[in-house]
């Protein structure tokens, strides 16, 4: 049973993961379908997490992992007790509603598949957060959960206040995010450990050490920010730009609750001091008080519930921030609470946007007679918000107030407690009340976008649901929620819960007086306010000329404008060669400082003896590196050729030193680079006299060129030092001895250098193949946008070569063969394809015993590629070949990801390599091992990788750069690619 839920509970981290990767991929775009995806992988975590809630009952505990670095104590760990099983409930119950209330909300001209693919990639990075046995990879779902938000908050990216909403946010959290990282990383020195047992057991010890402040700090900017809480608070009524659907999963289950999470999380470590006390309940409090506040005044339904969700939070903070085990009780309490009547609340709204096509309070009124049953969901669901008796919302808030009353330190913020709770009471009334008078009762609406209506039944029956569930909790709380709420709030205190009780009735008390006079004040004050609110005023009274948001942009602008410019003009230019130069000189003074210290580090004699054709080979390479320099006055063309001198040089060095592989790879590089280079050639301005040329003698350039020819000899007289100390050293105090003797046994290959970067450092290798994707499509972004004139030939020029290329291309029939339009040499070239991709599988194969690889393998086929580009050009090899490059690369991404994440099927780290030896009949005995596969995909992704830059550079169009770039894209992409 017990390895059965670890595997669920992987499973349940998994699936969204899986879920977001299909929805990208399947070739669809019925909004049904990924919906049935969505709502299948949601329904599919409910069970799960239904599944899974006999094991955390009383106090337990599942917990599942990967290895990923054992050696380093790294992995994924995954740990679910009460706590995280009441946040996996909401995600995932509240995932499945959202997802098929979105189904109805979601127009068909959105990309559907896009936003289903976020939606699931989100609930992914929320379950990984909240299962998180370990602090670094919380913050890692944390910054996750950041930045899949973003993705959702300006998911109407025409939308400039979506597009601003989601910059805000994602500033913001990822500031918090930042600090949370501080601060996790000193609470984990503090413990000794990341893991989130030893941190919750190590509590008195955190508390007691001098760093426990500077912890607390850093660690509240994260959560604060991210449950936006005062002065964090302006971001999320701007989220509001964001599709119903999102806001209603964030506002109630998700992202603003990870910052009440991460309290709830840490409560055992970092809570019952006073430094906790005042930090979090005076945020909690000013948060509870402004957002109630500025939630009466807004005009904007959603505007309205944004800062009523920004008041309940400061609830929840606020509980947290007292300290005691019944606080913390009836902060989880009303965490549950709070996302039942907050997602109703939020879905109703949509459904009002999407049947009136207006969320204006000023134009809405008398919808009652429209939509009765709508109206009747939401006014229940309000009436949980404000506390009405029989409803859940009443027995949390009642909760809150006891505490508020009971809760002494003798400070003048615990002992106005009560009355600043009592007034937020009465807000939260009156907000509730404008919400409902407004919106469903009065006139009939006039001039209204759309004929109000009852929506769809599928699209209501999420809130329906919600709103049954207030009213069950409400009435049956004991009954419903008591086990739920006694297993979360265990898991949250950490030891023995205190004596509470969940029925609806207690008595003529103080709470009961507080939860009355907070009704009748609210209804009041509403009262009192209605003239006001009918106005057209934006804005709060007394609060109506602080904008924390436009603060927020003239901070943001003062310094990633002003402050970033200044710096900019004092540090930056946009030269190469200064940049260039500023590179060298800091490698170079990183280079001399160990050295001046400790010497090279060499125990034998370097050999004097100097081998006579080596040193004749180097001759010749240092004359073409030399000559480059000079021919690149005069001729480009001849200057790169003596580059290529240089560059064979070096491979016939690597050779002669015993490195073929390195010999192999070099060369192939060597002849990629020189096509490219030879093709981008024609786009470098001409060198004009007295204009940057070699001939310009005044006193400035000479000493510049001094300058940098110093530069130059000592970095490369440097390097060339440091690696003949390096090669001198004995083999005893090198890691190669280590990488000798395991190669065979267990990486089962004898090319030592392939087993390393497939085997041994794979995670560097496929980090770097991650790298040359994401520089290949910035390539090719960048090119498709770069349209520079040619200064070598004139404009009548340039349309006569265009015209009669374009005639020659559409005269070009499927049949015809090449000869007829090809000379001599594109003929070879078109013949020499087959030959070198052969020798491209063939060096692919043979790489893990000889010299070869992927990577060799992958630069040969590319060779072969642009082969053809130069025989028949662009046009008629993509109308042959019709390569794509980009599902090559995705292809080889695919392929090593998933090798390294198979590893995890035989209880493996990631990326640990199998081989055996298998016997293949009139073959015999072959050697074969996993890690071909992992081979395979960096094979694909370096073709990939080389024909996308190839096809930027051969799509730059003289006289139509539109038809070229759009050609370009639908040869990489596909049709319509563009």
């Amino acid at each position: 049973m017990t390895e059965m839920a670890n595997g669920f509970l992987l499973l349940l981290l998994v699936l969204p993961f899986v879920g977001s990767v299909a929805a990208l991929l399947l070739p669809t775009n019925a909004r049904r379908v990924y919906a049935l995806i969505a709502g299948g992988i949601a329904l599919a975590g409910l069970v799960i997490t239904l599944f899974l809630y006999s094991d955390v009952r009383n106090g337990g505990r599942v917990e599942a992992g990967l290895a990923w670095l054992p050696s380093l104590g790294l992995g994924l760990d995954l740990r679910m007790d009460g706590l995280a099983w009441l946040f996996s409930f909401l995600v995932t119950g509240i995932g499945l509603l959202v997802v098929i209330y979105a189904r109805y909300y979601m127009s068909p001209k959105d990309p559907v598949a896009r936003f289903f693919a976020f939606f699931l990639a989100f609930m992914g990075a929320m379950l990984g957060m909240v299962l998180s046995g370990n602090l670094i990879q919380l913050v890692f779902f944390w910054e996750l959960t950041s930045l899949f938000s973003f993705l959702l908050i300006g998911y109407w990216s025409h939308n400039a206040a979506a597009r601003d909403g989601a910059r805000m946010a994602l500033t913001v959290t990822g500031f918090g995010g930042l600090a949370l990282l501080g601060g996790v990383l000193v609470l984990g020195h503090i413990a000794g450990s990341y893991e989130l047992d030893a941190v919750l057991a190590a509590g008195p010890r955190i508390q007691a050490d001098p760093l426990y402040p500077a912890a607390l700090i850093l660690i509240l900017l994260g959560a604060l920010t991210k449950s936006a809480q005062f002065p964090f608070h302006f971001w999320l009524p701007q989220a509001m730009a964001a599709p119903t659907p999102v806001s209603a999963y964030l506002h109630s289950a998700t992202m603003v609750k990870a910052g009440v999470f991460l309290m709830a999380r840490l409560w055992p470590a970092l809570a019952e001091t006073e430094l906790w006390f005042y930090i979090v309940c005076s945020a909690g409090l000013a948060t509870l008080l402004v957002g109630a506040w500025l939630a009466i005044f807004q005009q904007d339904l959603k505007g309205l519930l944004a800062y009523s969700t920004i008041s309940h939070l400061g609830l929840i903070t606020l509980l947290f921030g007292l300290g005691s085990p019944l606080g913390a009780v009836a902060a989880t309490f009303h965490i549950l609470n709070h996302a039942t009547f907050k997602a109703s609340l939020f879905m109703a709204t949509g459904i009002i946007d999407h049947e009136t096509g207006t969320r204006d309070m000023r134009r809405l009124s008398g919808l009652f007679r429209f939509m009765p049953v709508t109206a009747t969901l939401a006014m229940v669901a309000a009436a949980a918000m404000a506390g009405v008796p029989l409803l859940n919302g009443f027995l949390s808030k009642e909760m809150f107030f006891a505490e508020a009353v009971e809760f002494h330190q003798g400070s003048l913020l615990d002992d106005s407690l009560p009355y600043l709770a009592t007034l937020a009471g009465a807000f939260s009334v009156a907000y509730s009340i404008r919400f409902v008078h407004n919106v469903f009762f009065g006139p009939p609406p006039t001039d209204l976008p759309k004929e109000p209506h009852e929506p769809p039944r599928l699209m209501r029956f999420p809130v329906e649901f919600l709103v049954v569930a207030c009213l069950v909790v409400g009435i049956l709380p004991a009954l419903v929620a008591g086990d739920v709420l006694a297993t979360a709030a265990r898991a949250v205190i950490g030891r023995d819960l205190p004596a509470y009780s969940l029925s609806i009735w207690h008595g003529f008390n103080y709470p009961l007086a507080m939860s009355i006079l907070a009704l009748v004040g609210g209804a009041l004050l509403y009262r009192l306010l209605q003239r006001e609110l009918a106005s057209s005023r934006d804005g709060a009274p007394l609060l109506r000329r602080v904008d924390p948001a436009r603060i927020f942009e003239r901070v943001l602008v003062t310094l990633s404008w002003r402050w970033a410019r200044t710096l900019e003009a004092i540090l930056e230019t946009r030269r190469l060669q200064p940049q260039l130069r500023l590179v060298v000189a800091l490698a170079l003074v990183a280079a001399l400082a160990p050295i001046a210290q400790h010497g090279f580090g060499s125990r034998q004699a370097w050999p004097v003896e100097i081998d006579l054709p080596f040193a004749l080979l180097w001759l010749i390479g240092i004359a073409c590196a030399i000559g480059a320099a000079v021919m690149a006055k005069f001729q480009r063309l001849a200057a790169l050729v003596l580059v290529g001198g240089a560059g064979l040089v070096t491979c016939l060095t690597f050779a002669w030193l015993s490195a073929p592989d390195l010999a192999i790879t070099q060369l192939l590089v060597e002849v990629v680079t020189t096509v490219l280079i030879l093709l981008g050639l024609r786009w470098l301005p001409k060198r004009v006299r007295g204009h940057g040329g070699l001939d310009e003698a005044d006193l400035g350039t000479r000493y510049r060129r001094g300058r940098d020819l110093v530069l130059a000899l000592a970095a490369g007289l440097g390097a060339g030092a440091i690696a003949y100390a390096v090669m001198n050293r004995p083999l005893t105090d090198s890691i190669a001895a280590f990488f000798l003797e395991r190669a065979y046994s267990e990486g089962g290959g004898t090319n030592v250098v392939n087993v390393i970067l497939v085997d041994f450092r794979g995670f560097d290798t496929l980090g770097e193949i991650v790298v040359l994707g994401a520089v290949s499509l910035t390539v090719f972004a960048l090119l498709l946008r770069f349209r520079p004139a040619v200064d070598s030939v004139d404009a009548p020029e340039q349309q006569r070569i265009q015209d009669e290329f374009d005639e020659a291309a559409e005269a070009r029939k499927p049949g015809d063969t090449a000869e007829e339009y090809l000379l001599v040499p594109g003929v070879i070239m078109r013949l020499m394809f087959p030959l070198i991709g052969t020798l491209a599988v063939y060096l692919f194969l043979r790489g893990h015993d000889l010299p070869g690889g992927g990577f060799a393998g992958g630069v040969a086929m590319s060779i072969g590629f642009i082969l053809q580009y130069m025989a028949g050009g662009t046009r008629w090899v993509e109308a042959r070949l019709r390569i794509r490059p980009v599902r090559w690369m995705s292809f080889g991404l695919l392929v090593a990801g998933a090798t390294g994440a198979g590893a995890a099927l035989f209880d493996r780290p990631f990326l640990t390599s199998y081989f055996r030896y298998a016997e293949i009949p009139l073959i015999g005995e072959v050697p074969l091992a996993s890690a071909l596969l992992f081979d395979l995909g960096v094979f694909a992704l370096v073709v990939g990788a080389t024909v996308l830059m190839l096809i930027a550079i051969g799509h730059q169009s003289i006289r139509r750069p539109r038809p070229a770039r759009r050609a370009a894209a639908e040869a990489t992409l596909g049709p319509g690619g563009e």
